[in-house]
């Protein structure tokens, strides 16, 4: 997979991300996520920027080869159309909506995603590039990772068909869980999380997640450091500078 240049300060800020001509990615805070409605928004999130594998087990009974249905095939042909401009005004504003977006192809034959009437020059398209920056500025607020897996042979595909199905079949027996609670409710009781449980809410998605992986990132290194030089812990020489480095770069 190629990569895409990401403002990392822009995200941080909260800054909406200018995806193309018509379409800007916003990052909603979390009050926004709250009230939007937590668990329907990450499912929002994660189906808009799945791979085949994500759906391998349902792709499979449709008679799709996940493992040879691009991200963009799968976005164009199934996943966008559960989404109107109700469901992603929260991210995109109340004018795209993809789910009554028309496919066309181009004079490369490529597949293009329009909205609006084809040539009145307000027209908002997606292409394959710009549908890639979308789903990598997705990941990247929500501190998400694409799923890279390869399925090499055919028992390790139905491997994860059936791996998929199961684990599917097992959640839909328990109850929702809040991912956000427990991070919120751990962030505001965190020595050095500048944070309340009132003034938490306005901030967004991403500066949020980067406060978890600090605060973490800070403790763990603290832990370290303070084990090394007791005289009685662990051999400092032996750890990574990167894990002391507080100040590095989260991953």
């Amino acid at each position: 997979m190629k990569k895409l240049n990401i403002d990392y300060l822009n995200l941080y800020r909260g800054s909406a991300l200018e995806i193309c001509d018509g379409i800007a990615l916003h990052i909603p805070t979390l009050s926004e996520i709250c009230e939007y409605g937590e668990i329907k928004y990450y499912q929002m999130v994660t189906t808009l920027c799945s791979t085949g594998i994500d759906f391998c087990w349902q792709l499979d009974e449709m008679g799709i080869p996940f493992d040879e249905i691009s991200d963009y095939q799968l976005f164009c042909q199934l996943l966008r159309k559960h989404y109107a401009a109700d469901d992603t005004k929260i991210l995109f504003g109340s004018q795209l909506d993809l789910s009554r977006m028309e496919t066309y192809d181009d004079q490369n034959h490529h597949i293009l995603l329009v909205q609006g009437k084809e040539g009145s020059g307000d027209d908002i398209m997606i292409n394959e590039d710009t549908y890639f920056k979308i789903a990598a500025c997705l990941r990247a607020i929500h501190h998400l990772k694409r799923d890279d897996r390869v399925a090499g042979t055919n028992s390790c595909r139905r491997a994860f068909i059936e791996d998929a199905k199961m684990e599917y079949e097992a959640r839909k027996l328990e109850p929702a869980k809040s991912t956000l609670l427990p991070l919120i409710s751990t962030m505001v009781n965190s020595e050095g999380f500048k944070r309340d449980d009132q003034t938490v809410w306005d901030m967004n998605i991403f500066a949020f997640m980067d406060s978890v992986k600090r605060i973490a990132k800070i403790k763990n290194a603290d832990l370290l450091l303070r084990s090394g030089y007791s005289g009685f812990g662990i051999d400092l020489k032996k750890v990574k500078k990167e894990e002391l480095n507080y100040m590095g770069e989260l991953h």
